[in-house]
């Protein structure tokens, strides 16, 4: 997770295109001949997007950019320590 990244995403595209590019990597992750090392960009690129839609959504409720980037963070952090 880079929250660097995150909040570029959320600057630069919608929620529908974010969320369209989740399900092509999604789908690129399910087929059979998708090695390893591909799987881990695949699943930091995912964890990105996602991050920038659920900051989209706390932005759309009414918090501030910089609020929800640090509350997306800190749950995040939050669920490794656990």
């Amino acid at each position: 997770m880079k929250l660097p990244v995150i909040k570029h995403l959320q600057r630069e595209n919608s929620v529908n295109d974010l969320e369209s590019a989740l399900n092509v990597l999604e789908s690129f992750s399910e087929h059979r001949s998708v090695k390893e090392d591909e799987m881990d960009v695949v699943g930091e690129l995912v964890t990105n997007i996602s991050g920038a839609v659920e900051v989209h959504k706390m932005i759309e409720d009414g918090m501030s950019e910089k609020d929800a980037a640090n509350a997306f963070s800190k749950r995040v952090l939050g669920s490794i320590d656990r």
